[in-house]
């Protein structure tokens, strides 16, 4: 009986799970196949725009530089430290003996056995786990960027532009991963109260995700020769920052 019940989690669950993790893949190929199509590929162009513009121009921009990282970083504290009090609720939770850890009552769909309560639990702590972590790398890259931005320029010194762009596209990254690894949660959390819920939500968060992640050509359509010179820096390099 305890296994009919639990056939809705074991279907529908992974379903979601995998309704979302292919978006992500698909996302991942566009960004490296097309990446102008793509919020995340045109974003990246621009920071390596702003990177070379900061440096050349650091005299007059230095204090600019510094004010945009640190708002960055304080995005980026601000998600972690949600992330970790999130982990230490769930975590406080699991060790508890409270009836919250029960299922809130019998018209909740799927098994409300003893493992599967725990195992929705462990989930989701280790879910907001891995956004804390991809946070917390994020934070420090971005701080190494914030140091040598203002690092003087010259033919000996191994801090170029080019290298200070890519500590800031790996910070980037890492934000990227533990924001979506954190909206992640939201199907997961609702998986305590069924797993249709799970599978709806799973769902829906597709198409709000691609609106939010791709250029559509009613948004381009105006864009000017800068925009078409922005295409030729090379194509692959956004890519090989996308895990």
């Amino acid at each position: 009986m305890q296994w009919r019940k639990a056939y809705l989690d074991v279907i529908l669950v992974p379903l979601g799970f995998l309704v979302v993790t292919f978006y992500h893949l698909w996302l991942w190929h566009k960004v490296r196949t097309q990446p102008e199509t793509t919020i995340i590929g045109i974003n990246a162009r621009g920071r390596r725009f702003w990177v070379s513009a900061i440096v050349k121009d650091n005299d007059k921009k230095n204090i600019l530089a510094v004010q945009t990282l640190r708002n960055t970083i304080m995005g980026s504290t601000l998600m972690a430290t949600t992330s970790i009090l999130l982990c230490s609720g769930l975590a406080a939770v699991i060790s508890s003996t409270y009836s919250v850890k029960k299922p809130l009552n019998d018209t909740v769909y799927g098994a409300h056995g003893e493992f599967m309560v725990a195992l929705k639990y462990v989930t989701l702590l280790t879910i907001f786990l891995f956004s804390f972590l991809c946070h917390s790398l994020s934070i420090r890259f971005i701080n190494q960027v914030n140091i040598l931005i203002n690092a003087p320029q010259d033919d000996t010194s191994p801090v170029t532009i080019p290298y200070i762009a890519e500590l800031l596209e790996k910070g980037y990254l890492l934000n990227t991963i533990g924001n979506r690894l954190f909206y992640a949660g939201l199907p997961l959390l609702l998986w305590i109260f069924g797993p249709v819920l799970v599978f709806l939500c799973s769902v829906t968060m597709v198409p709000v995700l691609y609106n939010l992640d791709i250029v559509f050509p009613s948004a381009s359509s105006g864009r000017s020769g800068d925009d078409q010179k922005m295409k030729g820096i090379n194509g692959n390099e956004v890519g090989d920052f996308i895990v």
